[in-house]
């Protein structure tokens, strides 16, 4: 595994492996992400299986094999089919990874329709993903993604007796952006939560676009419409910080707004989701982005029963 991670490594870092013990040490997050290895075992803790819909499957990643197809997914949609930036790195790796991707565990809709590899077998394709943080083991490896954009930190200790969990690094397949996969990833996260136990779900959702003047109805709306209330708001960090409040309420069109909207933000929305205060530019990404805050008790009645099943 270490011959095939090493290969997409920027040079520098293949210079200084050979180093020390030290340099050796701090390159192991790297080639973790890289070789789509998880640094702790929990495959004992989920049935392997969390649902099925027709010929998809949503399940978690059990080999490192198929972390490494939910990152070549990533990288097509985010950098291929989108704006994102690749650096050398993910250019020649082809993946879109990270330092988080070791920590996480990957949710992953898979279509078990034939698809034809090669003349010699067929194998199921990835066609969805979702990555899942639970706060016990962002903590020890320095926090949650969502961070590096957001006080999370001041949010989790206004609530140091509840469970956190980020979700992240959302996509889906052009050919099954639909109602049906969508479901069945909802379902699979769910059925997570209820093994899992989170108190509360986090996470940045993101909006196309870098310009906030063009966006000003969905931030303007999010706003005023869907804003944290003070238990839960937490907002940007001071240096990233991007006002959303743009237009006056009255001025804003709410069916247009929530049409608007990407389906994403729409399902948080829907299950009772609150949106921090102030959004986020991400250069890299193309995107601006908005902090997901869902305390799992404010799930609304008309979804918990269907969202989050009994164990």
């Amino acid at each position: 595994m270490l011959s095939r991670a090493h290969t997409t490594l920027p040079r520098r870092l293949l210079d200084s492996f050979w180093a020390t013990p030290a340099a050796v040490a701090g390159l192991l997050p790297t080639l973790r992400a890289y070789s789509g290895r998880v640094i702790h075992e929990r495959r004992n803790e989920h049935p392997q299986t969390l649902g099925w819909m027709g010929s998809l499957e949503v399940r978690l990643a059990q080999k490192a094999a198929e972390v490494r197809q939910a990152q070549k997914l990533r990288y097509r949609i985010f950098y291929k089919e989108g704006g994102a930036i690749a650096d050398a790195a993910t250019k020649l790796a082809r993946r879109d990874v990270d330092a988080f991707d070791p920590l996480c565990d990957h949710l992953l809709v898979i279509d078990h329709a034939p698809q034809m590899k090669s003349r010699l077998r067929r194998a199921p394709a990835v066609v969805g993903t979702y990555r899942l943080l639970r706060q016990e083991v962002a903590e020890p490896h320095g926090g949650f993604y969502s961070a590096s954009e957001f006080d999370i930190r001041g949010l989790c200790a206004r609530h140091e007796k509840m469970k956190f969990l980020e979700l992240g690094r959302s996509c889906v397949l052009e050919p099954y952006r639909n109602k049906r996969t969508l479901e069945l990833l909802w379902h699979g996260i769910g059925a997570y939560v209820s093994r899992t136990r989170p108190d509360v779900m986090i996470g940045c959702a993101s909006l196309d676009g870098t310009d906030p003047d063009r966006l000003k109805m969905l931030l303007s709306f999010l706003h005023h419409f869907a804003r944290a209330p003070e238990e839960w708001r937490t907002t940007a960090l001071p240096h990233r910080y991007v006002e959303m409040n743009r237009m006056p309420k009255n001025a804003i069109d709410q069916k247009a707004a929530l049409r608007a909207l990407p389906p994403l933000i729409k399902g948080y929305l829907r299950l009772g989701a609150y949106i921090g205060d102030g959004a986020v530019l991400d250069y890299q990404f193309g995107t601006t982005d908005v902090l997901i805050v869902l305390p799992v008790a404010s799930i609304s009645r008309r979804y918990h029963a269907h969202f989050i099943p009994t164990v």
